[in-house]
């Protein structure tokens, strides 16, 4: 499927802003057998005053812009097209646990897609007693890694609602596990935590998400979103598998990513850091739109 995206992240501040730096990670990748970025841009305003873009450790495009003039707002715009190929249903082919981790220990790689990188706690995600209990109720005796991974997905799917006024960016997966109330990112980060606690690596994937409108309801402009979801290794022969515990599904045609991670923290879209005081509104919209290819 061929896609056209577009991106607009606005914030407005009370008080102009000064010598603002950001780093912005928006562009989806171009992944073998998954997805070709056919073409894509990156715009800021206003213009900074210097402006450098570089592929990070796990292999995201990154830009990182500076704005020394004050400044009322900042708007970031970005428009891409982008090839997205339908992922084929395979044989499950991952181990159970304990041959899992004997795999993992005679893995001696430690390059961008290692599952090293994604076995242990990361910065905003901590081990929680709580999701470890929570994840050992789930799994059972002699499941294979991907049936316990989406056993997983499937349970948080149930027992947590979708509330976007639950939580914020900044809450933590001890706090949304509380709840039972969250977003993408909470859905993701707790399903993370609870597979790392069985010892199953998983790092968080950020990208794009097309929505379909209720049947008689036309396509609102902008109503698509930037979307979260999990990706899980399992195991040597079957690799990464991607699951959506917001909507419980594997990762498929609709899914566009755009980055992978260990958590939020190191694929937060937007990021940075500015001078001022005041409070600021943010405003977001997005536009998935399927082309024929």
């Amino acid at each position: 499927m061929l896609y056209d995206l577009s991106l607009h992240m606005g914030y407005v501040y009370d008080v102009p802003a000064t010598g603002a730096r950001h780093l912005i990670r928006v562009l989806p990748l171009s992944l073998p057998d998954r997805q070709r970025l056919v073409a894509g841009s990156l715009t800021v305003m206003p213009n900074a005053e210097e402006k450098a873009t570089f592929i990070d450790f796990f292999g995201q495009q990154a830009t990182s812009v500076l704005l020394r003039a004050p400044h009322e707002r900042l708007d970031i715009r970005m428009q891409a097209r982008v090839m997205v190929e339908p992922q084929p249903l395979t044989a499950d082919l991952s181990p159970e646990l304990d041959a899992l981790r004997e795999e993992l220990t005679r893995l001696w790689s430690v390059d961008a897609s290692s599952p090293h990188h994604f076995a242990a706690p990361s910065p905003r995600l901590p081990e929680e007693p709580q999701i470890a209990a929570y994840a050992r109720e789930i799994a059972r005796p002699g499941q294979t890694v991907r049936e316990i991974a989406a056993a997983i997905c499937a349970r948080i799917h149930r027992d947590f609602t979708y509330d976007t006024k639950a939580t914020t960016v900044d809450t933590t997966p001890k706090e949304a596990f509380r709840l039972k109330r969250g977003v993408c990112q909470d859905f993701a980060h707790v399903m993370i935590v609870a597979l790392r606690s069985l010892g199953i690596p998983a790092g968080y994937v950020s990208g794009f998400l097309r929505t379909i409108p209720p049947p008689g309801k036309e396509r609102l402009e902008g109503a698509d979103a930037m979307h979260a979801w999990v990706r899980v290794w399992c195991g040597e022969t079957m690799g990464y598998v991607e699951l959506d515990p917001t909507n419980n599904i594997p990762a498929g045609g609709d899914h566009i990513v755009v980055a992978y991670g260990r958590d939020y923290a190191d694929i937060a879209p937007v990021i940075g850091v500015l001078k001022g005081y005041g409070s600021q509104k943010a405003v977001q919209a997005v536009d998935v739109v399927p082309l024929k290819s």
